[in-house]
């Protein structure tokens, strides 16, 4: 498969098994319980929005910062994974299912950055994300169709979050809380594996240097 399709599946994917739609809608909705549709939708476009421009900056400035402080890649690859291992295994935890408790905002534009935008939808799960892929571009200024593969990933996982989001309550009517509780572990065993590729990677690149050369 193309080097780029394959970026681009594979941070779609990601990003969409890290964000996890369904479990962010229970939280939406309870935030904005007794609001009209045009509030819903209000919220849920600003709150994507709000996702969307926080992903690109890490991922425009992500890998200067590391540069600035130092940090090669492959150690950003291996943070990232432990953290996706992590968020995976948690997903199998009902307790550590995202909840509005404590952080929930009086204001519909307070709700739409905090919870929603961050960090349910934007969190450490993806600024590994975003960071760990754009780490696989050692010079991204020569390998634009490779960025614009992640780009192009990160507004379809947003465009499919918001559709999720405005079609809440018909989702939750059809497959009840069992049903999104049964996507959520699901999802879980995908993100973990996702995360050990992403730990792989960067022990190979870290080793790499000091193998024998023959």
């Amino acid at each position: 498969m193309n080097q780029v399709v394959t970026l681009f599946i594979s941070t779609f994917t990601t990003l969409l098994a890290i964000i996890n739609p369904l479990e962010v809608m229970p939280v939406y909705l309870q935030l904005l319980e007794g609001k009209d549709s045009a509030t819903h939708r209000s919220v849920a476009r600003r709150a994507c929005i709000y996702a969307l421009l926080l992903l690109f900056f890490f991922l425009v400035f992500g890998t200067l910062l590391l540069r600035v402080f130092d940090v090669p890649l492959s150690m950003m690859r291996i943070v990232g994974g432990i953290i996706l291992l992590k968020i995976g295994f948690s997903l199998f935890d009902p307790p550590a299912r995202k909840t509005a408790d404590g952080g929930a905002a009086q204001t519909d534009e307070d709700v739409a950055f905090v919870p929603l935008a961050m960090p349910l939808m934007f969190g450490p799960g993806g600024i590994a994300t975003v960071l760990g892929m754009a780490a696989q571009l050692h010079h991204p200024l020569d390998e634009l169709p490779s960025l614009a593969a992640i780009a192009g990933a990160i507004v379809a996982t947003i465009a499919v979050t918001y559709l999720v989001l405005i079609f809440s309550p018909a989702i939750v009517g059809r497959i009840g809380p069992r049903g999104i509780d049964a996507v959520t572990r699901i999802v879980g065993i995908f993100v973990a594996a996702i995360g050990m590729g992403l730990i792989f990677q960067g022990v190979m690149a870290a080793v790499e240097p000091y193998l024998p050369r023959h």
